[in-house]
């Protein structure tokens, strides 16, 4: 691999792609090569093309990246191939576990931490589905439908942890007033929960604070290695995590609502705190905790004003 590019690849084609190939290259003018049971073989542009009579491709050479991007997918397979990730990206494939959060930062609706466990060819069938940081998917449909695939994933677990409106409240007093060191432990347990299922070793989430505050719930588990870092959502399992704990929060805030009589909204604007008051004033300082996260500013604005 040169500064990162793939030099390998790869693949398995039908013969009237192969004949296509062979006339894409012939065309370009790629110089022919003796390669033994090879139907054909080419070589061109700082890459070797091999096509075995098996119908098995192989790419190599430092322009193989170049050519498998903007010759081999657009003209012979139309389609975009997922074999990149498995060489860029060889920890995603790794069975592991993936956590990630939903609703800390909205002042209605409960926090909700998801844990999934996945690898390998699982890997490809959830990029193929969709699955990424669920910030980038604003259809709540989508959400549902993705989750709902890796639910139905059989090698995969998914665990989700979750409170009341009420409970959470409290707790966030026995935890001292300390947001993240509450949310370390919902990881704890959703995390703790999926490894019931399956005693994975690595588990991977998105840094939330410098303090190991995860790890601290598992010091007596050397069998566990427990990540942070940022932009963990790239990784596909914490991807998943991100997209089973939104629809999880979606589905909640939807029955909040229901015994709300208006949908509540998300985040904590301005919007939201006057929705709050409205809230105060219909039902009282002392139901305002079942619906919203009573730590907010925007809920003691709300409250006194």
């Amino acid at each position: 691999m040169v500064d990162g590019a793939i030099t390998c690849y790869s693949g398995q084609l039908t013969l009237e792609q192969a004949e296509k190939l062979r006339n894409t290259l012939e065309m370009q003018q790629w110089e022919p090569k003796a390669v033994p049971h090879a139907r054909y073989a080419y070589y061109g542009n700082n890459v070797n093309v091999v096509v075995y009579l098996s119908g098995k491709m192989v790419v190599q050479g430092t322009g193989t990246e170049e050519f498998v991007q903007f010759t081999l997918e657009p003209e012979i397979l139309r389609k975009i191939v997922l074999g990149y990730d498995e060489q860029r990206h060889p920890e995603w494939f790794e069975e592991h576990a993936g956590l990630d959060e939903s609703g800390k930062g909205d002042l209605f609706g409960p926090l909700v931490s998801a844990c999934v466990i996945g690898g390998g060819e699982t890997i490809n069938k959830w990029i193929k589905a969709g699955v990424r940081d669920s910030k980038t998917i604003h259809s709540k449909q989508q959400i549902f439908a993705i989750a709902d695939e890796i639910g139905r994933t059989e090698s995969a677990v998914v665990e989700v942890f979750t409170l009341s409106m009420r409970k959470y409240n409290e707790l966030y007093l026995r935890f001292g007033n300390n947001l993240n060191r509450l949310l370390a432990w919902y990881h704890s347990k959703s995390l703790q929960n999926a490894r019931e299922k399956n005693h994975v070793a690595k588990a991977l989430l998105d840094q939330f604070s410098t303090a190991p505050l995860v790890q601290r719930f598992f010091t007596n588990d050397p069998t566990l290695t427990i990540t942070m870092r940022p932009r963990a959502e790239d990784d596909p399992v914490v991807a998943a995590a991100s997209i089973v704990a939104r629809a999880e929060y979606l589905r909640a805030m939807a029955k909040l609502s229901e015994t709300a009589g208006e949908e509540l909204l998300r985040g904590a604007n301005v919007q939201v705190e006057e929705q709050a008051r409205r809230l105060v004033v219909r039902f009282g300082v002392d139901k305002l905790g079942d619906y919203a996260k009573l730590h907010f500013s925007t809920a003691q604005k709300a409250i006194f004003g």
